[in-house]
């Protein structure tokens, strides 16, 4: 059963394997969803979609499956469904959902009928009528009572090459873990208070500091100048970041690091930290994350007195490798498009500086990132 739904979802890229087709059989000869088209759509996502970001394209998988049904005469389906368990169907229902024959006898507008695809009255298919099971096909909702909308998106997309929003680069980021217990001892351990428990022969409550992710995140921020086109990805990237780590500083600097940074952008000429500071301050086993597009003059990275700000004793590249040299794991993350790389040399000559460890800002990108920074 279902081959034709388990092919169709990897034609829409969906990876699935025949365990989980099996799996779903099971499920159905169990009787876990009952003639509900919307609990079979949530019990098929939930046994054959694996990973989040392959919601979408599970979606438009399940209505391509569910589009072909509809265009199976009347003597395809009863076949097709004479293994699947008798009580999960109305056959009055599935005539009314699934023949084509009204959908090619159509030829006008129809409102308030009880057959043909329009708006108002008794159809099962349309828009703001009174059919207790029907589908909407356009239009908002007034009613409520469809069992299905067709065409409608429930998930934004989360295809690797999209811009991020804040919730999808968390979901990323969580990739970046290693969960310890500390602190205060607040959290009931269930199997040692059994074993406590029945040690004493009375009731021994224990507890445990609740289970936090240890991972600690330093994020260096790029901002001006060609970066300005960037605010609104690095501003959804440090919401996720301050959502997901428990353990997080950051600092801004501009194009290339030099001998300082700074905190507050308004009051960056007052309130300096000096990157040697930096580097005194946190200690080797933070994980570095630098954010900017890595786009400037090859003289800002490579000279003594590159800045555009000031006489800067050092060259970037020289603190970029000291960053290196102290800290673990350090990587970049580039919001510009991987597609136009080779064309700017800075980026190049840091990616060499950071052993190709740049990542673009997609989801797939913070994902790779996330992986080497959590090895």
């Amino acid at each position: 059963m279902f081959i034709r739904l388990f092919y169709t979802l990897r034609k829409y890229g969906v990876p699935v394997t025949t365990q989980e087709l099996l799996d779903l059989n099971q499920a159905i000869e169990k009787n876990l969803v009952f003639a509900d088209l919307e609990q079979f759509y949530w019990l098929v996502r939930m046994l054959m979609v694996k990973d989040e970001r392959y919601f979408d394209k599970f979606d438009r998988a399940f209505k391509a499956y569910m589009d072909g049904v509809e265009h199976l005469t009347q003597e395809e389906i009863l076949n097709q469904l004479q293994h699947l368990p008798k009580a999960w169907f109305d056959l009055e229902l599935i005539e009314k959902k699934l023949t084509e024959q009204r959908l090619h006898e159509q030829q006008k507008k129809h409102q308030g009928g009880n057959k043909m695809i329009g708006t108002g009255g008794t159809s099962p298919f349309g828009a703001y009528g009174d059919h207790p099971e029907g589908i909407r096909i356009g239009g908002p909702s007034r009613k409520r009572s469809a069992v299905k909308v067709w065409e409608q998106r429930q998930y934004k997309n989360l295809d690797d090459e999209q811009v991020l929003s804040s919730r999808q680069m968390q979901l990323a980021l969580r990739y970046l873990r290693r969960f310890a217990r500390q602190g205060v001892a607040q959290e009931l351990d269930i199997h040692a208070t059994i074993q406590a428990t029945a040690k004493q022969g009375i009731l021994d409550v224990q507890l445990v500091p609740e289970r936090r992710n240890g991972v600690k995140v330093l994020m260096l921020f790029d901002v001006g100048g060609s970066m300005d086109g960037y605010v609104q990805q690095c501003e959804a990237l440090f919401s996720a970041a301050k959502n997901e780590f428990k353990h997080l500083d950051y600092f801004y600097f501009h194009n290339c690091l030099y001998d300082y940074v700074w905190k507050d952008n308004t009051r960056r000429n007052t309130t300096r930290l000096s990157t040697w500071d930096l580097l005194h301050t946190y200690s080797s086993d933070y994980r570095v994350i630098f954010v900017g597009d890595a786009s400037m003059a090859p003289y800002e990275l490579q000279s003594v007195g590159g800045s555009v700000e000031y006489m800067n004793d050092e060259s970037g590249q020289i603190w970029l490798q000291r960053i290196r040299q102290h800290f673990q794991k350090t990587a970049w993350l580039n919001p510009e498009d991987q597609r136009y790389w080779t064309y700017t040399k800075t980026i190049g000559l840091i990616q060499q500086i950071f052993e190709q460890q740049m990542y673009p800002m997609t989801l797939k990108g913070i994902e790779e990132m996330t992986k080497y920074l959590s090895r």
